[in-house]
């Protein structure tokens, strides 16, 4: 049985593996440049910038969800943005993306929030197919980022 819960700080070593091993798994490992000590002060501290949610199979964390809130000046109110949504190889096909997807819902629905964002690379294709299978809009837009360092 697949039970979702909101990380803790003694989860700081089991959430930063799995940040690590989503960056492998899209080859973008080069990119993490975050440590436990900041994950610690950023997501724990008194004003969190960040929640995550640990999906479990038997008391074996099986993935990981991240997110941060967000507000939209067009939609005039506040949503979710999904930062990472990863389940281990040996754990798919079990449906824990979605159980993680649903408790984001759940989370959103709880603050009044009917909108969550992401982004997915346009080449993952089995990623778009399990996200409109949810219900969600792919939209063709392309992603920007400008380092300031």
């Amino acid at each position: 049985m697949i039970s979702i819960r909101q990380a803790t700080q003694a989860d700081i070593d089991i959430l930063y593996e799995l940040i690590l091993a989503i960056a492998r798994h899209h080859g973008q490992e080069q990119f993490v440049v975050t440590s436990k000590a900041q994950l610690q002060r950023a997501g724990f501290g008194p004003h969190p910038r960040f929640g995550a949610l640990l999906a479990e199979i038997d008391g074996e964390i099986a993935g990981y969800a991240s997110f941060t809130w967000n507000y939209s000046i067009w939609l005039g109110s506040e949503l979710m943005t999904l930062d990472d949504l990863f389940v281990w190889d040996r754990f798919r096909g079990r449906k824990i993306g979605e159980a993680l997807m649903q408790e984001l819902s759940n989370i959103c629905r709880t603050r009044d929030i009917q909108r969550i964002k992401w982004e997915v690379q346009q080449d993952n294709h089995q990623a778009i197919k399990f996200y409109r299978r949810l219900g969600a809009e792919v939209e063709p837009k392309g992603v920007c980022r400008w380092n300031l360092l």
